[in-house]
């Protein structure tokens, strides 16, 4: 197929212009050189792949890292009418030879293959047909970032084998040092990088400590009833735990980790993309190459590992542009677990080191008194104003100078012999009395009963802070004795000013995303958008695919408001391609004439 990238653009994806830097990079690309494309999910890195593939001659090679993904791209890609196919490990047979014939022949439009499947078809992969080489989810190409993985280190064999071929390597999560590492090794060319910002303005970023993280789940939850969303946990147990206690409470919830049977884990996928209204609670085995659009919110009951896996794991929702919502649940043994976890593995101490750094980002991030975003985007090098989206701007934090019961903890600490946990230490804070304390003389300290200005709760919250801020540290191993670490020490003697957050009581939630989605519509406009999303989950279960494939919620509520009567009317909507035209226009229409 060779035609012009923006009648490619109305015809088959049913939109009438592109938006930020998506031409630019599609006319880069088919004029034959390569690029690199940083652009924040849900901002429209696959048609910078799938147009070039589809106007140069020859087949888009597709280096995807996950089954589900593939699925998922193939399904939309021929619900709008082209030819895609995948090659990977379920393929077997004749199925597969028949596909490798199509390859060969260059009878298809784009074929995705995870790069275990590529390095292991190099040799055949020679006498194919190649327009472009895209590999998707980039950063996994670098060794410092957060999901390295080897297989993706070994495509800087491309560059030699198929020298002749645009090559791009694609990602939404990638800071300096790894977009500079995907460029070198992939051999990309250092002038060919397109990097479109971090910003998904649509999120509201929201972080708490943890005070009851079951309840603060349950009060986050309950207004996003029959809302799609993803809550993680760290464990395979607590994903268990979790799914139960939501589905107790009246919740449609189901586990997802890399302890289950692989074809319960793929039921359970199948059913979150396949149904509305379901939650998915997993471990971080479940995730990219979700391409679900209408994910109203992401909730973490427990710490990610880093900023870059945090926004990652955020970027999953509202990738259709709605108003989402995200909230991350975090605690001083969150902290304390994150930091064993990276001291535990046989990494290099570079490595580790540099895992410590990310973090101590994400907890800087945890603990801000600014604007969640800017800090986010100052992380990747992007900025922005404050953005009036998050907590922090809608609901600004109180501070106060902790520089002095930042001392008395430490100090508190360190005369109780650096091995008592927080619960011990701030009876003695307190100058509570119990046997143990008379028994150990901890009563007889000076450090005893110098913390009566806060209460047990704000004693809690000044430990998490000061775990966050690195000056202390906790021994997980063991019943979670706390220490002062080098850098407490040097605080103790440098005593810089410190500010921290005033704990706050809970609220009541506001609305909920979906909710604030919807508003933006009048209610007979409603009424008629919950019969449109009707009828696509018949046609979705009739065609056993997706909801999303057929239109996301974004194009319906465009054909509520402008109650499109004809099929050229339903044209001008956007996401409307001809093939989707010819497919469901019919069944839409009758919709909107029957709602009158």
């Amino acid at each position: 197929m060779q035609a012009d990238p923006l009648s490619i653009l109305k015809t088959i994806y049913g939109y009438d212009a592109f938006r930020g830097q998506q031409r630019e990079i599609i006319e880069h690309v088919i004029a034959g050189n390569n690029a690199f494309v940083l652009m924040p999910t849900g901002g429209g890195k696959s048609l910078c792949y799938q147009i070039p593939a589809l106007v140069r001659s020859g087949i888009g090679l597709v280096v995807s890292p996950l089954i589900a993904l593939m699925d998922d791209q193939v399904a939309a890609l021929r619900q709008a009418g082209v030819k895609a196919s995948a090659l990977n490990s379920q393929l077997w047979g004749t199925e597969k030879d028949l596909l490798w014939r199509d390859i060969e022949r260059g009878e298809m439009d784009l074929l995705y293959m995870a790069p275990e499947t590529l390095l292991k078809s190099l040799d055949r992969l020679k006498s194919a047909p190649l327009s472009i080489i895209a590999i998707d989810e980039a950063h996994c190409v670098s060794q410092w970032g957060h999901d390295f993985r080897p297989e993706y280190r070994a495509l800087d064999c491309l560059a030699n084998i198929f020298s002749d071929v645009p090559r791009m390597a694609l990602t939404a999560t990638a800071d300096a040092p790894t977009r500079a590492e995907i460029v070198e090794h992939l051999k990309i060319g250092a002038d060919n990088s397109f990097v479109a910002g971090f910003d998904r303005p649509n999120i509201r970023y929201g972080a708490a400590e943890k005070t009851g993280a079951t309840q603060q789940m349950l009060r986050f939850l309950e207004s996003r009833r029959g809302e799609s969303g993803i809550v993680y946990c760290l464990s395979k147990r607590k994903t268990e735990e979790v799914a139960a206690t939501l589905n107790d409470h009246g919740h449609t919830a189901l586990p997802y980790h890399a302890g289950m049977e692989m074809k319960a884990r793929q039921t359970n996928q199948r059913r979150f993309q396949h149904e509305q209204g379901l939650i998915m609670v997993a471990t971080i085995a479940f995730g990219m190459g979700i391409d679900k659009p209408d994910v109203r919110f992401v909730l973490h009951v427990d710490l990610p590992g880093s900023i870059e896996a945090y926004y990652q794991e955020t970027g999953r929702a509202g990738r259709d542009g709605l108003p989402s919502e995200v909230l991350m649940l975090y605690g001083a043994g969150d902290m304390a677990l994150r930091r064993r976890f990276i001291d535990a593995t046989e990494a290099p101490d570079a490595r580790k080191r540099m895992e410590h750094r990310k973090l101590d980002a994400l907890l800087g991030f945890a603990e801000s008194c600014q604007c969640r975003r800017q800090v986010l985007l100052r992380y990747f090098g992007d900025n922005c104003e404050p953005c009036g989206n998050c907590d922090v701007c809608l609901d600004p934090p109180q501070t106060f100078d902790g520089t002095l019961d930042a001392q008395k903890l430490l100090s508190c600490i360190y005369r109780t012999g650096e091995r008592f946990g927080q619960a011990h230490v701030i009876s003695v804070l307190l100058g509570e009395t119990d046997e143990r304390i008379e028994r150990l003389g901890h009563d007889k300290l000076s450090t005893f009963g110098i913390g009566t200005a806060h209460d047990r709760n704000a004693w809690r919250s000044i430990i998490r802070q000061l775990v966050a801020h690195g000056l202390i540290d906790v021994d997980v191993a063991g019943h979670g004795g706390l220490s002062i670490s080098a850098k407490g020490r040097e605080f103790l003697r440098e005593k810089p000013p410190l500010s921290l957050r005033v704990v706050k009581k809970a609220k009541p939630k506001g609305k909920s995303a979906r909710r604030e989605a919807k508003e933006a519509l009048p209610a007979a406009d409603r009424i008629l958008f919950d019969k449109l999303r009707a009828r696509r989950l018949e046609l979705a279960k009739a065609g056993n695919v997706p909801p999303y494939v057929i239109f996301h919620d974004k194009t319906l509520m465009e054909m509520a408001a402008r109650t499109p009567r004809s099929a050229a009317e339903l044209a001008g909507i956007s996401g409307v391609g001809e093939a989707k035209l010819a497919r469901y226009g019919e069944a839409f229409l009758s919709v909107i004439k029957e709602h009158g």
